[in-house]
């Protein structure tokens, strides 16, 4: 991009009668002649400007600026924007800014990678760190804690406590904002229990919907978040967000009761604040910028001011920084990841409860180990299973599940509320019943599914609506996979099937996938638990 040549020199200040203006009056008149009171005072020099495209959250670094300027002669013009908008202006040959400092580069890191952009990376400085953490009332943590059996809570622990309507929370729109796109980024992690990087298959199913049940409240950034927050106390437990932005939230007093700030055991992601070079023709301003920034008073002044963590270990801490953060989590290494999770994700109020349509098998051949196994599933998915990953699993509030019984035709069928009283235990009860049949009918069973399934999309269009198939036999009744595949249904609900015992495999997965779905083997998982938490939250 072509820019017009910097001006150099200075502009002359007038004079009276062969003599200078009193300094104060030299001062004013040059900001007039300038444009800005800012920009000059007597016999100081013109500052050189840097257009600076901003993350919203740092803000809170403006008082510091003016330091900047009177100490290096570099004025910064700063640009606010969403930290997720911001990442989304930056495109090479086209930048507007000189210089863009952000909460994190990691998203556009991944943007120049899958644009073909890789080696064009802008020359990047880390200047500060902040964990994205949760703050909760205290009475609200203790009672997670109580539920999970732990002193240290987990975002699995926050996502079941979600899911059973025991906490409710604030985060920012993660399509707008990097507070919220970094906390979606660690729970999904959390979620896929790996240990590792974010894959695109570790979202191929959506693990994250009883997590976000818990939310009530958002906002495009996190700044206004924390108003909103304020506003309407009573309307969340608690904000996801920087520990910094939670810290200061806390200092000042606003709060009937102060956060208790939560580091998740499961890890964490961390901002480093990059600023970047745009312009190489600044880069000297900009070099003047980033050696002022790292240098030890001005890191401790930015601690003092916005409870960031120094990158210099030996600035003494805020001792309200001094608590380990623990793992941090990997940022995944693929831009369709993201923009996985993005698609997945609904802010409050944007969608209607999951519906989701069991179709289980109820043939004689599912007496005794194998009803007790479905039974200790079903059990597992409603809250027994404890597991990290099953945490993220469970049925979650406001979700709506139909169970229906099939054997040479449907058995019985009802739907469950989650959430409300009895519900769960009524759900294992029919799921418990008796009434076996000596025959399967299991495409039939499966084209009874779609056309509920079919009701409900007209109902509701934005309704998620997704059928999961059990099933232990070969059909031998009803409708044949042929007949049932010719049959015309909602192309948004997929099926997923689950094959325990001797049924066709490829006929499961034959279908599933005509279907948008795909089939498990149960008989290779060490449970068939594990096959239902395996396309839980697959639609």
């Amino acid at each position: 991009m072509t820019r017009a040549p910097e001006a150099t020199g200075r502009r002359r200040v007038p004079k009276t009668a062969g003599h200078r203006l009193p300094r104060r009056l030299a001062a004013v008149v040059c900001g007039l002649l300038l444009g800005t009171t800012a920009a000059c005072s007597a016999g100081e020099p013109t500052p050189t400007r840097l257009s600076v495209l901003a993350s919203s959250d740092l803000a809170d670094i403006r008082p510091l600026l003016g330091d900047l300027r009177r100490e290096t002669g570099v004025e910064l013009e700063m640009d606010y924007r969403g930290t997720v908008q911001a990442n989304d202006a930056l495109n090479p040959g086209y930048y507007r800014h000189d210089v863009a400092w952000l909460s994190s580069d990691r998203y556009l890191r991944l943007k120049l990678k899958a644009s073909g952009f890789e080696g064009e990376q802008p020359l990047s400085t880390e200047t500060m760190f902040s964990p994205v953490v949760i703050g909760l009332r205290r009475a609200t943590a203790e009672r997670l804690r109580r539920a999970a059996g732990t002193s240290r809570l987990s975002w699995a622990d926050i996502a079941d406590g979600a899911a059973r309507g025991l906490v409710r929370f604030g985060m920012a729109d993660p399509r707008t904002d990097g507070e919220g796109l970094a906390a979606l980024v660690g729970v999904a992690t959390a979620a896929a229990g790996t240990g590792g990087v974010l894959r695109l298959q570790d979202v191929s199913c959506d693990r994250l919907r009883g997590f976000f049940s818990g939310q009530t409240l958002t906002a495009p950034t996190s700044g206004e978040l924390v108003e909103k927050f304020v506003a309407a106390q009573d309307g969340a437990d608690g904000l996801i967000g920087h520990e910094s932005a939670l810290l200061s939230l806390n200092a000042s007093g606003r709060l009937r009761e102060p956060l208790e700030i939560v580091y998740p055991q499961d890890g964490i992601v961390m901002s480093d604040y990059p600023i970047l070079l745009l312009n190489p023709d600044k880069r000297d301003a900009y070099d003047k910028v980033v050696s002022w920034l790292k240098s030890a008073p001005v890191q401790r002044r930015i601690m003092e001011r916005t409870l960031r963590r120094p990158l210099d270990p030996e600035v003494p801490r805020d001792p309200r920084l001094n608590t380990p953060v623990g793992n941090a989590l990997y940022f995944p290494d693929q831009k369709k990841v993201v923009d996985k999770l993005l698609d997945n994700y609904d802010a409050p109020g944007d969608g209607t409860p999951d519906h989701v349509l069991f179709v289980l098998d109820f043939s004689t051949s599912m007496k005794g180990p194998r009803i007790a196994a479905l039974r200790a599933a079903f059990a597992g998915l409603g809250g027994a299973d404890d597991s990290s990953t099953g945490k993220f699993v469970r049925f979650h509030r406001g979700e709506v599940a139909t169970v229906i019984r099939f054997g040479g035709h449907v058995l019985g069928e009802r739907s469950f509320t989650v959430g409300q009283d009895g519900s769960m235990n009524d759900l294992h009860a029919f799921v418990a019943g008796g009434g076996f049949d000596n025959s399967t009918a299991i495409w039939s069973a499966l084209d009874h599914a779609y056309r509920r399934a079919a009701e409900l999309v007209t109902d509701d269009p934005r309704r998620r609506v997704s059928i999961v198939l059990m099933t232990d036999g070969e059909n031998n009744a009803g409708v044949d996979a042929g007949a049932f595949l010719r049959r015309r249904r909602p192309s948004s609900v997929h099926a997923y099937a689950i094959r325990f015992g001797d049924a066709s495999l490829s006929e499961l997965s034959r279908v599933a996938t005509a279907t948008g779905g795909r089939a498990v083997d149960a008989t290779s998982r060490s449970s068939l638990l594990d096959a239902f938490k395996e396309i839980r939250g697959c639609r």
